[in-house]
C-alpha cells in the first residue's frame, strides 16, 4: 500500500500480508523440514493475526523459562523476597539457605555496586560486633528444598556447565568456579575465582607457541576435583565450571575468609538441618527480590534461578514450608496452568530451565501465558524481566537497527536442534504478543525466527517517509 502525502511517499506492509509473509519464511529450503508452532496476537484484543501449529507441542528449550516465572508470581507474588540467615546456636555457626539462586551471583552484585567479597566480609564483621573470635562447627541448613540437586533427565555430559550447575537450597556463585589458564613462558598456570582451596585442579594443559587455544574442563573421580585439558598459546579468560555440593562450597570459601579475619574455626563444615531453632540467635540477613530473579531467568536465561523458582514454589507450599521439589514444583505449575484453560495435551512440565527435552509446550500455551500476565497488574514488572532487542540479554546483539532497539523484547530458547523465541513487539498499533518454537532446527532457524519478529513489528509500525521523486503530485486518502 501506497499513500503520498504533502510530497513525501509511505511505503509499508499490510496487515493482510503478513501471513503470507510469514508463510514464506517458514517455508524457505532450509526451513522445510523445521517444524514451527507458532502464534501471534494482538495483546489487548487477544484477537490472533496469525497461527501456525499453534496448539502442537514442541521442545520449547529455554521458553520453559517463561511457564515458571509467571507461576511464580502466580504462587510467590510480586514482592516475594529471599532471605538467607546467618547466626549462632551457641558457638556453632549456622547458614540457613532460602534457595536463593543469585546469592554471591557477580551479575547481580555488579548490577548494586557490591564488592565481589560483600557477603563474607558482612559475616565476619558481624561476629566481630558480637566479639566472637571462635567458632565450632559451621552448619548450613539447605532442608527449604530436597536433597536433588541434579535433575534426572539433564545431560549427564554436560553436568559441568554452568547452565546445568547443581540447585541447592543455598547456591553460591551461580554454583560454579571460574577457571582461567595462563601460558607464561612455557608454563601454563590455572586460578580460580574465587580463589579458594575447595576445588583441585589437575593441571594437564600443554602449552603451545602455534595454532589455536583450546581448553576443556573435565570432572574427575575426586569430589570436586577437575581436570584441565588442551593446549595454550597466550591466555584463556575465566570460564565457569560448575562444581558439586554448593552449600558446603559456600561454607568452605567462608570459612577461609573468616581465618584471614582472625577467627578461628575448631570444628567442621556440615549439612544438616538446624538443630535448635530456639537456640538460634540471627546475626545478618542476605535479600534478594523476586524482581531480581525474574530478570536473571528471563533477560539472562541464567537456568539455576528457574529451577530454584520451580523448588521455591514447591516448598512455600508444603505445610513446613521446606522440602521444595520437582516433582511438587511440577504438579503445581501443571495445576496453574490448567487454570488457565490450557489444554494437558499441550504441555508438560518436566523442568524448570528447559534442559530437559522430556518438556513440551504449545505456541498457543506460551500465548495464554502471557496474555494472563498482560491482563494483570504484573505486567510492566514481568516485561521488564525480558530481555530487550539490541540492549542487552540474550537478544542484545538483535535486533540492533534503531527501528527495532527496544522494541523487540522476550525471551530465546535454544538446545540441540530447538530454537525458540516468545515476546512482545511494541508498537505504534499497540502491543503484539508472539511465539515462535522451532524444532529439528538447524543454523538458520534463528535468522528465520528473528525476520519473524522484525515483520510483526514492521507490519504494525508506521515507516520512515521517503521523499518522492514527483514532488508536485497531490495527496490521495490512503484506503
Amino acid at each position: 500500500m501506497i499513500a503520498t502525502v504533502f510530497g513525501l511517499c509511505l511505503v509499508g506492509l499490510t496487515k493482510a500480508g503478513l501471513p503470507e509473509q510469514i508463510d514464506n519464511i517458514i517455508s524457505r529450503p532450509l526451513q522445510q523440514k523445521v517444524r514451527f508452532s507458532i502464534h501471534i496476537v494482538k495483546a489487548d484484543s487477544a484477537a490472533t493475526i496469525y497461527a501456525h501449529n499453534e496448539k502442537e507441542p514442541m521442545i520449547p528449550a529455554s521458553n520453559m523459562k517463561i511457564v515458571v516465572t509467571a507461576a511464580a508470581l502466580k504462587y510467590l507474588g510480586p514482592d516475594f523476597i529471599y532471605k538467607t540467615k546467618v547466626g549462632l546456636c551457641d558457638n556453632t555457626l549456622v547458614i540457613i539457605g532460602s534457595g536463593d539462586p543469585l546469592l554471591g551471583d557477580r551479575v547481580t552484585d555488579a548490577r548494586y555496586n557490591r564488592d565481589p567479597n560483600w557477603i563474607f566480609k558482612d559475616i565476619a564483621e558481624s561476629l566481630k560486633r558480637n566479639r566472637v573470635k571462635t567458632i565450632n562447627n559451621v552448619i548450613v541448613d539447605t532442608t527449604i528444598f530436597d536433597d536433588q540437586r541434579v535433575h534426572s533427565n539433564w545431560p549427564k555430559e554436560e553436568l559441568n556447565r554452568w547452565y546445568a550447575c547443581e540447585v541447592s537450597g543455598l547456591n553460591f556463585n551461580c554454583n560454579c568456579i571460574e577457571i582461567g589458564v595462563k601460558n607464561s613462558g612455557g608454563k601454563i598456570n590455572a586460578f580460580l575465582q574465587p580463589q579458594t582451596n575447595f576445588v583441585k585442579i589437575i593441571n594437564e594443559v600443554v602449552p603451545i607457541t602455534q595454532g589455536d587455544t583450546a581448553i576443556g574442563a573435565y570432572r574427575n573421580r575426586q569430589p570436586n576435583g577437575i581436570t584441565l585439558r588442551g593446549k595454550c598459546k597466550d591466555q584463556v579468560e575465566p570460564f565457569p565450571v560448575a562444581i558439586e555440593r554448593p552449600a558446603v562450597f559456600f561454607a568452605f570459601i567462608l570459612t577461609e575468609h573468616l581465618l584471614k579475619e582472625g577467627i578461628k574455626i575448631k570444628g567442621n563444615i556440615i549439612e544438616k538441618p538446624l538443630p535448635d531453632p530456639a537456640n538460634f540467635k540471627l546475626l545478618t540477613e542476605f535479600f534478594t527480590p523476586i524482581t531480581d530473579c525474574l530478570a536473571r531467568c528471563n533477560k539472562d536465561s541464567l537456568g539455576l534461578a528457574a529451577e530454584a523458582l520451580l523448588k521455591t514454589i514447591a516448598a512455600h507450599r508444603n505445610p513446613n514450608k521446606k522440602n521444595g521439589s520437582w516433582t511438587r514444583g511440577q504438579d503445581l505449575i501443571h495445576e496453574f496452568l490448567l487454570q488457565l484453560g490450557i489444554s494437558e495435551n499441550q504441555f508438560y512440565i518436566d523442568d524448570g530451565s528447559g534442559l530437559s527435552r522430556q518438556n513440551e509446550l504449545s505456541a498457543s500455551a506460551i500465548i495464554n501465558i502471557l496474555l494472563s500476565i498482560y491482563n494483570s497488574d504484573n505486567w510492566n514488572l514481568y516485561k521488564n524481566s525480558f530481555a530487550v532487542g539490541g540492549i542487552d540479554g540474550t537478544i542484545a546483539k538483535f535486533f540492533t537497527e534503531d527501528k527495532y532497539k527496544g522494541k523487540i523484547l522476550g525471551k530465546t530458547g535454544y538446545i540441540q536442534s530447538v530454537k525458540a523465541f516468545s515476546g512482545v513487539c511494541t508498537t505504534a498499533d499497540g502491543d503484539y504478543i508472539f511465539s515462535i518454537l522451532s524444532n529439528n532446527a538447524n543454523g538458520q532457524t534463528r535468522d528465520a525466527i528473528n525476520d519473524i519478529a522484525k515483520l510483526i513489528y514492521d507490519s504494525f509500525e508506521p515507516q520512515t517517509p521517503k521523499a518522492n521523486t514527483e514532488p508536485n503530485e497531490p495527496s490521495e486518502p490512503n484506503d
